[in-house]
C-alpha cells in the first residue's frame, strides 16, 4: 500500500491556523510551501540573488500544505476533519490527494485498525474483529468518515483522563464528538448521560450509530449538530473537548455556562507548543488544572471549575 498525500492550498494568513489543524491529522510530518516572503527568504535564507523562474511565477497569497497519511490511517477521515475544522475556522481551502485511489479508503485502512486496550478499564474493538474475552468495558466502534479510531495520541488522552474523573451518574458534555468514542466511554464509566455536539452532520450521524452498536440512545445517549456548544442550554458534571488548541482557547469564553460548580474541563488535542497559551486561557476565567497527560508531543489537561 502506499502512502496517501493531501494538498491543502490555503491563503497565507490562515497557515499558523491551518498548520495546527494539519498537526492534528498527522503529527509525524508535514510540510508547507509558502513563497511570500520568496526574495527576502532567498537572500537571508540560501544567500542567493538569482531564483528560479518557476518559482517567481508562483502565487504570493497561497501556501500549500502537504499532509501525507500512512496506510495504517484512514485517509477518508482525515481529509472529513479537515475540512470540518477549516470551515469551523472560516478558512477558505481546496483540498486534492494522491496516492492509493479513493474508492479504495473506505476498507485499506480497516486491517491495520486493530482491538486497543486504553487506560485502565477501556477496550477499543473495532466492529469488523471478533469478540475478545477482557475484564475491560469493550467499545464497539466504527468510525467510518469522522474523526476518532482512539488510535490517536489525543483520544486515547482524552480516554485515559475521563476514566479517571466521571463518576456514576455524571452527566457530560462532548464537544466535537466526532465518531463518538469518547461519548461510549464515558457511558462506560459511568456517566448518566452524555450529550455529543459536533458541526459535521456526518460525525453526528455515525456518532449516532455507533452509539447504538453499544446499546445506547436517546435520552441518555443524544448527539446534536451544532457549532461548539451554541446549542446547549444545560449545565453538565463534565465537559470533554478533543479539538485544537484554537478552538479550545476560544471555547474557554463560554466553558462555565455549561459546566457546574467543581465540574471538570477535559481538553486535548493540544500541540505541546501551544500549551502555554491553553494554560493562559483556562486560567484566566478562574480555573484550576488538576491534571495533564502527554504523548508524542500531545497535551491533555483536565480543569476544575472552582
Amino acid at each position: 500500500m502506499e502512502w496517501t498525500e493531501l494538498l491543502l492550498e490555503i491563503n497565507v494568513e490562515d497557515i499558523e491556523t491551518a498548520s495546527n489543524i494539519a498537526c492534528m491529522v498527522v503529527p509525524y510530518g508535514f510540510y508547507i510551501e509558502d513563497y511570500s516572503d520568496l526574495e527576502q527568504g532567498a537572500r537571508e535564507i540560501a544567500h542567493i540573488d538569482l531564483i528560479d523562474e518557476e518559482l517567481i511565477e508562483k502565487d504570493r497569497s497561497k501556501a500549500i500544505i502537504h499532509i501525507y497519511i500512512s496506510p495504517e490511517e484512514n485517509p477518508a477521515e482525515a481529509v472529513d476533519y479537515l475540512k470540518v475544522r477549516l470551515e469551523e475556522e472560516n478558512i477558505d481551502y481546496l483540498v486534492s490527494t494522491s496516492g492509493i485511489s479513493e474508492e479504495d479508503w473506505a476498507n485499506n485502512w480497516k486491517q491495520f485498525f486493530k482491538p486497543t486496550p486504553v487506560g485502565e478499564k477501556l477496550f477499543i474493538l473495532p466492529e469488523w474483529e471478533p469478540q475478545v474475552e477482557t475484564d475491560r468495558k469493550i467499545i464497539h466502534i466504527d468510525p467510518g468518515a469522522a474523526f476518532g479510531t482512539g488510535t490517536h495520541a489525543t483520544t486515547r488522552l482524552c480516554m485515559e483522563a475521563l476514566e479517571k474523573h466521571i463518576k456514576s451518574g455524571d452527566d457530560v458534555l462532548d464537544i466535537g464528538c466526532g465518531s463518538g468514542i469518547l461519548s461510549i466511554a464515558a457511558m462506560l464509566v459511568g456517566a448518566n448521560s452524555v450529550t455529543g455536539v459536533d458541526i459535521d452532520p456526518l460525525a453526528v450521524k455515525t456518532a449516532r450509530e455507533n452509539g447504538l452498536k453499544n446499546n445506547m440512545q436517546e435520552p441518555e445517549y443524544t448527539m446534536i449538530q451544532g457549532d461548539l456548544a451554541d446549542k446547549i442550554t444545560a449545565k453538565y458534571d463534565v465537559c470533554l473537548a478533543n479539538i485544537v488548541a484554537d478552538v479550545i482557547i476560544r471555547l474557554c469564553d463560554n466553558i462555565s455556562d455549561y459546566l457546574k460548580d467543581g465540574g471538570y474541563f477535559i481538553t486535548s488535542g493540544i500541540i505541546d507548543v501551544r500549551e502555554d497559551e491553553v494554560v493562559d486561557a483556562i486560567l484566566g476565567i478562574g480555573f484550576e488544572i488538576v491534571e495533564r497527560y502527554e504523548c508524542g508531543g500531545w497535551v491533555c489537561m483536565v480543569a476544575k471549575k472552582k
